[in-house]
């Protein structure tokens, strides 16, 4: 994703993520950008439900398609951090550990799950991952394009 995020095909999808319109102007062709977005994302999600049969050797809809899903990942992605590749990193971390250690506790595991984002929402709105990169200033996959101020140099 970094590779991917860095590239200039990258750079043409955040044009098109902030305006369609102006990214056309500057030659990017959108309707064929976004296709090949489309086919990578449904090409990750069926590789995630063929490893997800494989492991568990059955599948049924109401598992499949459940509503946990959905909520799982937002949890991750909230408490790890929007806008960054570590920060829904450590948010799968974190699931994961309490997920082994606290699951056997039915109901009540989710609604700690559920405290938890939420005192993490209210706190810490970009996320640990957030609070700790702007802490220790720590940016290990930085996709984010800054400016680069050099003293002496007119421009």
């Amino acid at each position: 994703m970094y590779g991917l995020l860095r590239s200039r095909f990258g750079l043409a999808l955040t044009a098109i993520r902030d305006s369609e319109v102006a990214a056309e102007s500057q030659g990017i062709d959108v309707k064929s950008t976004k296709l090949i977005v489309y086919v990578l994302a449904s090409f990750g999600a069926g590789l995630a439900g063929a490893l997800y049969y494989l492991s568990n050797l059955r599948i049924s809809p109401d598992v499949a398609f459940g509503v946990n899903w959905t909520a799982f990942t937002i949890f991750i992605v909230l408490i790890g951090g929007i806008g960054t590749i570590e920060g829904p990193i450590l948010g799968a971390l974190i699931f994961w550990f309490l997920n082994k250690f606290f699951s056997d506790y039915g109901s009540w595991y989710l609604i700690g799950l559920g405290l938890l984002a939420i005192v993490i929402v209210v706190k810490l709105r970009a996320g640990l991952w957030g609070a700790i990169s702007k802490r220790f200033n720590l940016h290990l996959f930085p996709v984010q394009r800054r400016l680069k101020y050099v003293k002496g140099e007119k421009g």
